[in-house]
């Protein structure tokens, strides 16, 4: 029987033990963090990656956690509306269609329940070596006693662990866009019900919207900078500075909702990048969502192209030897990561102009064939 240890238990990773493990792999999931992550945003299933979510089991929960808008606004920096819509939302696209946005931690935990009593988690812990050789892969963790495993999927996200190991420095491969954004999660302190609210004051800007039964506000806080700006992705005080700098002379709501960032339980910060790579595996190690073709959140499409990837590869790792897995995985994969990834300048656009009910995206986000299940 072969084993898999995957790195990360956001999305990618557990939907590919979910996969492996119907397919009768024996498979381990490390996850730095104690348990899984609350708070983010809301992400979206969108077009074939709906198809992996019915073949999961997971697509009437997906489903039921529907954010379920009616439509958003844009406003300016003093709060005047420029500009409204009841169609087309920015971040879930049209309002009458078939596809799902909702949380991220929904959606993580939908995945989760599906895999609990067959995958073993190692919450708390992180990969801080490997050796491998035509047998196996040897595995030491920061906690864990080493470990042989067969093979090792990175699905740790934009700053994988696995990807610097295996590939080396992250500088090689991540590729910022010029935006940071912020994510954290406030009461309902502007009553908003069922719709988005936008806005865009010059190099700063983001989006409001309710969930949870209109109960809570998640809060997206963003800027543009020119240069790279250095930071600490584990050090979330210093990163609500950062945005608090940024936002000093926000108008609107913005001193309000910087009030409330400071109490924020579940505050997450990080630049808007892709990664590059010229190939996603090495040996008996390959790389699987963000961790190797990451989009962006610009783009829409990354939680569709993390559960399209890991039924992709859970698929070919089930017909045949890793070598010629990881080569059709790749093969099938990269094309349409390469479309999602092309997708982030045309929503860019968007930002600034009245969406219309079609673009680019209604086309990418069936640009791919599945494996026959």
């Amino acid at each position: 029987m072969t084993s898999v240890l995957i790195s990360g238990a956001s999305i990618a990773g557990p939907a590919l033990a979910c996969f492996l493990r119907r397919r009768g792999f024996t498979v381990t999931v490390v996850e730095r963090a104690p348990a899984l992550r609350p708070g983010g945003q809301a992400v979206n299933v969108r077009g074939v990656a709906l198809t992996v979510a019915e073949r999961m089991g997971i697509l009437a929960g997906v489903r039921q956690c529907h954010t379920h808008m009616n439509g958003m606004s844009m406003l300016d920096g003093d709060g005047k509306e420029l500009w409204r819509s009841e169609e087309v939302a920015l971040s879930s696209g049209r309002l009458d269609s078939d596809d799902v946005e909702l949380l991220r931690e929904d959606l993580s935990r939908l995945i989760h329940d599906r895999t609990e009593a067959g995958v073993e988690y190692l919450f708390g812990d992180s990969i801080t070596s490997r050796v491998q050789d035509e047998h196996g892969v040897r595995a030491t963790f920061e906690r864990a006693a080493p470990r042989d495993f067969d093979l090792v999927v990175g699905a740790d996200g934009l700053h994988s662990n696995v990807r610097r190991l295996v590939f080396g420095p992250e500088r090689e491969f991540v590729h910022h866009l010029g935006t940071y954004v912020s994510i954290f999660s406030v009461d309902n302190y502007l009553s908003l019900e069922n719709w988005q609210t936008w806005f865009n004051d010059g190099d700063i800007g983001g989006v409001i919207y309710p969930v949870r039964g209109n109960t809570e506000l998640r809060v997206n806080l963003g800027f543009k900078a020119g240069e790279p700006v250095a930071y600490d992705h584990r050090d979330v005080e210093a990163q609500k500075r950062l945005v608090a700098e940024r936002f000093a002379h926000g108008r609107w709501e913005v001193p309000r909702l910087l009030k409330a960032m400071w109490d924020a339980p579940d505050f997450y910060f990080d630049s808007m990048a892709q990664v590059r790579m010229e190939r996603w595996s090495e040996g008996r190690v390959t790389l699987l969502g963000d961790a190797g073709y990451c989009d962006s959140p610009l783009s829409g499409q990354g939680t569709s192209q993390a559960l399209v990837g890991a039924y992709v590869l859970a698929a070919e790792l089930a017909r045949s030897g890793h070598e010629t897995a990881f080569a059709a995985y790749e093969e099938r994969m990269r094309p349409w990561a390469e479309l999602n990834q092309a997708l982030v300048e045309s929503n860019h656009r968007r930002l600034e102009e009245v969406p219309s009910e079609e673009s680019p995206l209604e086309q990418v986000k069936n640009a791919i064939r599945l494996p026959s299940s």
